[in-house]
């Protein structure tokens, strides 16, 4: 059974309980949710969930990847598909098909996102799709494997960096804060 639309909520509902000064940031995920919009679908461009890692190693970096369509460095993290049941699997597969680490050698880090980021996404014709928001739940794991085969259709190259070097403060300070 797909992620439901209760099931994201709960989500957001137990993450705003941890961090109750997001609840502005992420109204209009809540609103989309009231109005009965398929936060599952990548067609819903008012704004649509997605799944991220923060995949650490032992010596406290993280995971980068360089994203091929966006030209940019981020954490692993994707849409999410029909036979995902939570986001937080969702955020592990996308973590497995991108950068080729079993998810046997990956130890989720809990069930509640580290982080909630609502971001645009900017349009791309070759796939029909006008500007959008994604919603992404972002969760911690750990592991002490490195990268395999990457998901060459999506990924050109793979990086561990620092904690540090996270560009989004929130979630720097998160990931800083959970690798103490």
């Amino acid at each position: 059974m797909p992620i439901t639309a209760q099931h994201i909520r709960e989500t957001v509902e137990d993450y705003l309980d941890a961090h109750p000064e997001e609840k502005g940031q992420l109204a209009p995920v809540l609103d989309l949710l009231d109005a009965g919009a398929d936060l599952n679908s990548r067609k819903e461009f008012r704004g649509h969930a997605t799944a991220g890692a923060i995949l650490a190693d032992p010596a406290g970096r993280v995971l980068h990847i360089q994203h091929l369509a966006l030209d940019r460095w981020l954490l692993p993290g994707g849409h999410l598909e029909a036979d995902d049941t939570r986001l937080a699997d969702a955020a592990q597969r996308e973590l497995t098909e991108e950068t080729g680490i079993p998810a046997s050698a990956v130890i989720p880090v809990g069930l509640r996102p580290l982080h909630i980021d609502v971001h645009p996404i900017p349009a791309n014709d070759a796939k029909g799709e006008p500007e959008h928001q994604h919603f992404d739940f972002r969760f911690l794991f750990r592991t002490s494997a490195d990268v395999g085969e990457l998901q060459t259709e999506e990924v050109t190259a793979a990086a561990w960096r620092h904690a540090e070097t996270i560009a989004n403060e929130p979630l720097r300070s998160r990931v800083m804060h959970a690798l103490r």
